[in-house]
């Protein structure tokens, strides 16, 4: 062979390599196809799109709603005590003569936080117990579940309530404690979606290649759970929010002068029919809320089942 021939050999070879490296640099990642598909299938969801939409004006309301009127929530009118809406208090006033817009907006940014971080807690704490249970197995795996169990038979909701009035419904220690006693459901629900990625092949290959329990867990089984640990993470914020709002209803969550959505709506529902705008305010809010979040939760999970026919083919 001659040596123009292995030039023109060189030269060929050299091309070919310089337009593979460009068309797999060009190429999209796997992990960003991946999350087109998913916001594809989750936007041809129309319930789950309005959900958002609800949900960001919720949102929004929550966060600046309060730079639109001069009163806060703490503010009181001694001159506007149980007054309906007006120019001046556009959603009228309560029996202490506080805003009710002011409070609303107050309400709302205090039920997300609570849902928010309950929720983030509940689900990464449920996530690491049952995943570590499940890949562990042995002693360690019956006692995480006798202790699982356990707690799920304690009467929560009677220690929640017990534990918040002590501490006079202070909202920190509210998250505290939801978190504590929310946890324990999710984790057995996890534990048993891990044991069937205990025995897959890149977990095993994981195992052989020296890594320790705690890496297999947080590299590679805990991963390929995200899918069902977000949709619990959206079904969680509504979970906490009903359950704060139960206790503020019954007396035992957030407290004056703090005020969350069940806080407004459980004062309210003593005049609902004498000055009716002090439950139906925060009580459509709140059902605008919970439906919002469901209707996302819904969208997500048909967009991350790939089973599911309901986001349509992408």
């Amino acid at each position: 062979m001659t040596g123009k021939t292995l030039t023109a050999l060189a030269e060929d070879s050299a091309t070919t390599a310089a337009a593979g490296t460009a068309t797999n640099s060009a190429a999209p990642r796997p992990g960003r196809r991946k999350g087109r598909l998913y916001l594809t299938r989750f936007l041809r969801n129309r319930t789950a799109v309005a959900g958002v939409f609800i949900l960001l004006l919720i949102a929004l309301f929550g966060l600046a709603g309060g730079a639109f009127t001069p009163h806060t929530y703490e503010d009181v009118d001694f001159l506007a005590i149980n007054q309906p809406p007006s120019a001046e208090h556009w959603f009228g006033t309560n029996g202490a003569g506080n805003d009710l817009y002011a409070q609303l907006a107050h309400g709302i940014q205090r039920s997300l936080v609570i849902g928010l971080v309950v929720s983030l807690c509940t689900t990464a704490i449920a996530a690491f117990v049952g995943a570590v249970a499940a890949y562990v197995g042995g002693r360690t795996e019956r006692i995480i579940l006798e202790v699982i169990h356990f707690l799920l038979v304690v009467p929560s909701f009677l220690i929640l309530a017990l534990v918040s009035n002590s501490v006079g419904g202070d909202w920190r220690t509210l998250i505290v404690v939801l978190v504590v006693f929310g946890w324990m459901y999710y984790a057995r629900v996890i534990w048993t979606m891990a044991l069937s990625l205990r025995e897959r092949e890149f977990v095993t290959a994981a195992r052989y290649m020296g890594l320790g329990p705690l890496s297999v867990v947080r590299r590679h089984i805990i991963p390929n759970l995200a899918s069902m640990l977000t949709i619990h993470f959206t079904l969680g914020v509504v979970t906490t929010i009903q359950s704060e709002t139960a206790l503020s209803f019954l007396g035992f969550g957030v407290k004056p002068p703090d005020v969350s959505l069940g806080a407004l709506i459980g004062s309210g529902s003593s005049v609902v029919y004498s000055a009716p705008w002090q439950f139906w305010f925060p009580a459509v809010t709140l059902t605008l809320l919970t439906v919002s979040m469901a209707f996302i939760a819904d969208g997500l999970r048909d967009a991350l089942d790939p089973d599911s026919s309901a986001g349509g083919h992408a």
